[in-house]
């Protein structure tokens, strides 16, 4: 007999009893974070059953919000609420009020239900700062300022994956326990990546960076071999197959969406923040996906995710792209981060001369500390980090950096 594997298989680590473990790391904890997760936790074993009961689209969006809603404003934890299904923001009244804010896609990809497609629950949670009367503001903040984020998947089994910050876990339902257990513990995804996610039905209308980029996925010109198109059309389907088996998903903008169609804070975030914490990267087209600022509750980006090497890619086409912001405004970033914490691009003959070209049109260039043309390299091949683009634009970003220091 096999003891070890036996022990293995009888020491179940249950995500309530993962999260006290974690509670645990922090004295001063109250419980408040995991009560609150243990009703997210309810809904999704909810909406789990009654996805499995093949209920039509309609009344499973009405119900799947309506017990979200109703199990976050019972945990007594919340004040603020957004959801995808509600076009204005729930405030939980005083007598129920707590210190986080959840913003949530109950049924993303429900459209896809009646063909037996995984669909699923997109959240994010933030904490209030303050003690005052909550406000649209307290969810209307950058996605890097969220203490967890997760979704939940509905298909041949039910898997809810969870960041706290400190890495990203996998539990799967186990239907005769009725509990989610811990089976995908420190999830990490590849560097790189043979597989592209995208809806090739919008191609007519990319951008030139975009197109370019699955060309060559498609059609390498290194004698690597081509990556392989998977596209389910559910975002939590798809986000979750490359978080597992690594490469890229990518829903850009387009002649008919200059916006992007994802919605910032309970699609783009949420994603943005579970790949970055398994090792990958998030991007928009002009900056990292985590540092924009919504100003509505349902604002939409564009959105690049997945694989570290496969975004850095996308990244540098992007590059190519200052043209465009030079013609048609904007915002061209390529900011430092954990890889490159000096920035990627040369100063002396990629960052110096396209600063040069804006200045001269009417716009600005920073380097995340100072003008990029007060630099003052003291090596030919010095790097350096850039956001150029429209005087605006950069004054924005220029005001979050400041924002930051005087914290």
């Amino acid at each position: 007999m096999d003891h070890e594997a036996d022990a293995y298989r009888t020491d179940l680590m249950t995500i309530t009893r993962f999260v006290l473990n974690e509670q645990s790391k922090y004295p001063e904890s109250r419980g408040d974070f995991t009560i609150l997760l243990s009703n997210i936790v309810l809904g999704c074993k909810f909406v789990c059953s009654a996805v499995n009961k093949g209920e039509e689209q309609k009344k499973l969006d009405v119900l799947s919000n309506d017990v979200f809603v109703k199990a976050l404003v019972s945990s007594g934890r919340t004040s603020v609420l957004v959801s995808e299904e509600d076009e204005e923001a729930t405030f939980v009244e005083s007598s129920k009020r707590g210190k986080y804010c959840v913003v949530f896609d109950p049924l993303d990809g429900s459209s896809n239900i009646d063909c037996g497609v995984s669909i699923g629950t997109i959240f994010g949670i933030y904490t209030m700062e303050h003690s005052d009367e909550p406000t649209i503001e307290d969810v209307l903040k950058p996605g890097n300022e969220m203490v967890a984020a997760g979704y939940c998947m509905y298909g041949s089994s039910c898997m809810l994956v969870l960041s706290t910050g400190t890495g990203v876990h996998g539990f799967t339902l186990d239907p005769s326990l009725g509990e989610f257990i811990l089976t995908h513990p420190d999830i990490k995804i590849p560097n790189k990546g043979n597989i592209y996610s995208v809806n090739e039905g919008n191609a007519q209308n990319w951008d030139g960076p975009t197109t370019k980029y699955v060309e060559r996925c498609k059609y390498p010109k290194d004698g690597s071999p081509a990556k392989s198109l998977r596209y389910v059309g559910s975002m939590v389907a798809d986000v979750h197959r490359t978080l597992l088996y690594g490469g890229i998903f990518l829903y850009p903008a387009d002649k008919k969406s200059p916006n992007g169609k994802l919605r910032v804070l309970y699609e783009v975030f949420p994603m943005a923040f579970l790949m970055e914490q398994a090792g990958g990267q998030a991007f928009t087209g002009k900056k990292r996906a985590l540092d924009l600022v919504p100003k509505k509750i349902h604002e939409r980006s564009p959105i690049f995710l997945g694989s570290y090497d496969d975004v850095e890619e996308i990244k540098a086409l992007m590059v190519a792209d200052v043209h465009r912001t030079l013609l048609y405004g904007g915002i061209f970033l390529y900011p430092a981060d954990k890889k490159s914490p000096n920035g990627k691009l040369r100063v002396l003959y990629e960052v110096f001369p396209m600063a040069f070209l804006m200045e001269q049109a009417g716009g600005q260039a920073f380097t995340g500390k100072k003008r990029a043309l007060d630099l003052v390299p003291k090596k030919i091949h010095e790097r350096s980090p850039i956001f150029l683009g429209s005087y605006d634009d950069v004054e924005e970003i220029k005001a979050l950096y400041a924002a930051e220091e005087n914290n």
